[in-house]
């Protein structure tokens, strides 16, 4: 099983340097607006554009410090509570903004948590 998790965590920092290349890179494509639900005009305003990329910046970290706390540390409550964070800022995305977050963004997070908790890393 420990491959299987290794594999979500993989997949997990994936979608986070793929979330982070849409805000920081690709700030104001089309695949950006329609990802985020924006126009992209509003994706263009300085301000909109200067907050993207520093929520990128974020998501790369994420991405990264999961990568880091498995396959460096290979700690088991580090990578869990690293989980545990992500999966608690897509319920509160869920909650604030769009529900189908939950799953879109933590739904992988949830099934490695889950998996972690049972079998370990």
């Amino acid at each position: 099983m420990t491959i299987v998790n290794t594999i979500l965590l993989v997949l997990i920092a994936l979608e986070f340097l793929f979330i982070f290349y849409l805000e920081t890179i690709a700030t104001q494509s089309g695949l950006t607006a329609r990802t985020f639900a924006m126009e992209q005009e509003e994706l263009k305003r300085p301000a909109v554009n200067l907050l993207f990329k520093n929520q990128g910046v974020y998501n790369a970290l994420i991405a990264v410090l999961l990568l880091v706390t498995r396959f460096a540390l290979r700690s088991r409550s580090a990578v869990l509570l690293l989980l545990g964070y992500i999966i608690l800022v897509a319920v509160y995305g869920g909650v604030s903004s769009q529900p189908k977050l939950i799953l879109k963004q933590g739904g992988l997070a949830i099934l490695a948590f889950i998996l972690i908790l049972m079998f370990g890393l």
